[in-house]
């Protein structure tokens, strides 16, 4: 998976490619597509979600520049396995799931798997985890049609955001952005498809 799906694509961090090779996928797909796991694809989780094909996830990863001291924060739980990726590089991470079977699942996962390092919440992702911020970075893996202010207004000094933008049947494209001298730079990255983000932002 590793060399032919993602070292092949350009991901070449020696820190993101270890986490992928370490977290075992399987453990995070339902028993009906665990044979799935470790296809190059976006595979059906249930409840309407996915867990994004391995490139996608090392790629949002790489983008975000981590280093060891940081804070986390993940809107859209889903699996719970790009958490578990997160959890291997960074201190500690914060994961916000609004479908609570979903949350739950994932939630005992990463506990049976021993990240102690992984804060989880079942709600809407939406406001972020305003009593943890401010976050190094922010990373959303569900596509709302703008990008939430109370998430920019969650990264730290410095911070970096990765997130999927665009109506749903539109074509949808990664933004990275940065916040620098209270200012926010941004630019698109990867053309995507992710699922929609839902609650509070369905009503704006």
């Amino acid at each position: 998976m590793v060399a032919e799906q993602i070292l092949r694509r350009g991901v070449g961090d020696s820190q993101v490619l270890a986490a992928m090779r370490k977290v075992p996928r399987d453990r995070f797909l339902p028993p009906d597509v665990k044979n799935l796991s470790y296809d190059d694809r976006a595979i059906p989780i249930g409840y309407g979600q996915t867990i994004s094909q391995p490139y996608v996830v090392a790629f949002m990863t790489d983008a975000l520049d981590l280093k060891p001291t940081d804070k986390v924060l993940e809107i859209g739980t889903g699996s719970g396995y790009q958490a578990a990726i997160l959890a291997e590089l960074v201190k500690e991470v914060y994961t916000i799931e609004i479908i609570e079977p979903l949350g739950t699942r994932a939630a005992g996962i990463l506990s049976e798997l021993g990240y102690k390092n992984v804060n989880t919440r079942i709600g809407d992702g939406y406001r972020g985890w305003n009593e943890a911020a401010p976050f190094d970075a922010i990373i959303v893996t569900c596509s709302p049609d703008a990008i939430p202010q109370p998430l920019i207004d969650q990264l730290a000094e410095g911070g970096r955001m990765i997130i999927p933008v665009g109506p749903q049947g539109e074509p949808q494209q990664l933004v990275l952005l940065r916040k620098s001298g209270g200012r926010i730079e941004q630019k698109k990255v990867l053309p995507v498809v992710f699922v929609p983000m839902t609650g509070e932002v369905e009503k704006r």
